[in-house]
């Protein structure tokens, strides 16, 4: 079968992510002799660099892990609703919706820690080892990737009128870097130096000086800058100027936690995703709610079937997901519950948007969410149309609250992904994400911004997902991991907001349901495959839209399917060629030792490397 690229093989080491220099960072790190968990922290904090409108450290990433000798476990990057973001200072502020950018919508940062908590646990390599590419990017410079300017363009008046920190670094001489221009981001070199420095200071022991990176980040010189610079007031998309709620007995109390993940078995494979805080399960439920018999892969029966499908998981999410309040997941992802989801699925396109009653439950929706369901906030004003609508695009938002030239900063946020495998058969699957260059102002002294995780809480009392101080905002950040017959083999990922447990669960069926090249599976072949999402959900991003009955689907899908899906009553939007999904992937094959991986074509941009 003709692929963009060969699945990659060998023995000693692969990793896959979306951008080639973090993969080759994260390579020569295995090369050096660190292991899968050294070289995913060095790649996550190359991306901070390289993707700086995607991610960065004062972002969140939910890692799964699977080392050689032990259990798979879920190592939470998601900070949690700072002590004064209660639902009531919000609406006190005459918000109906958290701010899509600015400091009210910053949760405590939880990516910095989750990496550092990976490292001192799992890893072998010292804190210098593993930021001297970071380190090195951010000092002397990167070829800038064509997203990074565009992105920038898209706020320069936000940065050129208000947010004149992140015009320092981004419009350098009043211009934004030109695709493969020479982006320094020195401050942040600096800081990552002084913080080594401090630490080495502090011990002359590895797991003391992550220890002491710790503890700099939550009460030392970045804690500090942090706070000071969330009590500031700043323009977000309220079109108001606002101080946040993040202060520094919030960053001090925050550290990353290790969990249990949740899992579902399937046709002998068993997939691993974080809990009813992140919108994982939804991957698994879609696999529950699947018929014993499927209908031919890539028909259009098989599309139909798999759209209806997720619908009824993100109504799911939707009604029942989140930190604030228990989420029923054993009913939701058992057979019974989902033998009677199943029957709902019928031969046209459903337009509503149907949660279920786990345990008989009554469903409970946000006002704004079943609002939008109905139709009332406006289907051209909260739907966006087109490929990537929600998290994995940069774009300017449709007017909602405010013209379309003002300058309040309402943008799409993207994500990054790693995977990487080693010779001892650890595996890693992270999604870093948020903190973008767009989210917040930067911070001077730091050189990166807060993020903006906080958007995807309501501003309603009562639902599983409510804002609530202490409490983590339900995410989009989705890594996988799946085990054949109990034994970890392949990890795996995208990018994509509401879309990634979309093109994920699309992605492993494809491995699945097709025949292995090379004697192993087929990664590129499945990355390469043509990939749909829909949005007939309330989307997790201000402004919290959705399209009921659409799907985006890219051209390469064929005529016969298109034609097939609007026979069934869905609103097709046809896509470019490749312009759905960035997946990344790698794997294991436990009998013999062989080492696989595979990255996306799709932007020019991932890239999978070993050997």
């Amino acid at each position: 079968m003709f692929t963009t690229r060969p699945t990659l093989q060998g023995t000693f080491g692969m990793a896959s992510t979306t951008h080639w220099l973090a993969s080759q960072s994260a390579m020569a790190v295995l090369e050096d002799g660190g292991n899968a968990y050294d070289a995913a922290v060095a790649a996550g904090f190359v991306l901070h660099v390289v993707e700086p409108h995607l991610n960065g450290p004062a972002g969140e990433v939910p890692i799964i892990l699977a080392p050689a000798d032990g259990p798979v476990r879920v190592l939470c990057g998601q900070g949690p609703a700072p002590a004064g973001a209660s639902v009531a200072h919000y609406t006190s502020l005459g918000l109906d919706l958290v701010p899509g950018t600015g400091p009210l919508a910053a949760a405590v940062p939880g990516a910095f820690d989750a990496w550092m908590r990976l490292l001192r646990d799992h890893g072998s390599r010292s804190l210098a080892e593993v930021l001297r590419y970071a380190i090195g990017y951010a000092e002397h410079g990167h070829p800038a990737v064509e997203r990074i300017g565009e992105t920038v363009e898209t706020v320069r008046e936000l940065f050129e009128t208000e947010w004149t920190s992140s015009a320092e670094i981004y419009l350098p001489g009043g211009r934004s870097v030109a695709p493969g221009g020479l982006l320094r981001n020195r401050p942040l070199a600096a800081t990552w130096r002084r913080l080594i420095a401090e630490a080495e200071a502090a011990s002359a022991g590895r797991e003391a000086q992550i220890e002491a990176a710790r503890r700099i980040w939550r009460e030392g010189f970045i804690g500090e800058a942090l706070a000071e610079f969330a009590a500031r007031p700043a323009m977000d998309t309220s079109g108001e100027r606002h101080p946040g709620t993040l202060t520094g007995d919030d960053l001090a109390a925050f550290s990353a936690t290790y969990e249990e993940p949740v899992t579902y078995d399937w046709h002998g494979w068993t997939v691993a995703k974080a809990g009813g805080w992140s919108q994982g399960p939804a991957f698994l439920q879609q696999l529950a709610l699947l018929p014993e018999e499927l209908p031919a892969y890539g028909s259009p029966e098989y599309v139909h079937l798999l759209i209806e499908g997720c619908k009824l998981a993100m109504a799911d999410r939707e009604a029942w997901y989140g930190d604030a309040d228990e989420v029923p997941l054993d009913t939701l992802l058992g057979d019974g519950y989902n033998a009677a989801r199943r029957t709902l699925i019928g031969e046209q396109a459903s337009y509503e948007l149907r949660p279920g009653s786990p345990d008989g439950r009554t469903p409970r929706l946000s006002k704004h969410a079943t609002a939008v369901a109905a139709g009332e906030e406006g289907f051209d004003a909260m739907g966006i149309a087109g490929s990537g609508a929600g998290e994995p695009t940069v774009a300017r938002l449709p007017a909602v609250a405010a013209p379309e030239t003002d300058h309040n900063g309402a943008t799409r946020g993207d994500t990054c992904h790693i995977d990487v495998v080693d010779r001892w058969g650890n595996l890693v699957s992270a999604t870093p994400s948020g903190g973008w260059l767009q989210s917040n102002p930067v911070v001077p002294s730091l050189g990166f911004p807060l993020g903006t995780r906080l958007q995807m809480a309501w501003l309603e009392e009562g639902l599983p997902n409510s804002l609530t101080p202490g409490r983590r905002p339900r995410t989009t950040l989705t890594p996988s991991l799946a085990l054949r017959d109990g034994v970890p083999v392949m990890a795996f990922g995208t990018p994509g907001g509401d879309q990634q447990d979309q093109w994920q669960v699309h992605f492993f069926l494809a491995v699945a349901l097709r025949p292995p090249v090379r004697g192993g599976l087929d990664l590129q072949g499945a990355v390469d495959a043509p990939n749909w999402h829909n949005d007939s959900f309330p989307g997790s991003f201000f402004p919290r839209g959705m399209r009921p009955g659409s799907v985006t689907v890219e051209s390469r899908i064929g005529d016969g399917v298109i034609d097939g899906l609007r026979r069934r009553g869905h609103h097709v939007t046809v896509g470019d060629a490749w312009s759905e999904g960035r997946l990344c992937a790698v794997v294991r094959d436990p009998e013999t030792g062989v080492l696989s991986a595979a990255a996306n074509p799709r932007g020019m941009q991932g890239y999978a490397v070993g050997r």
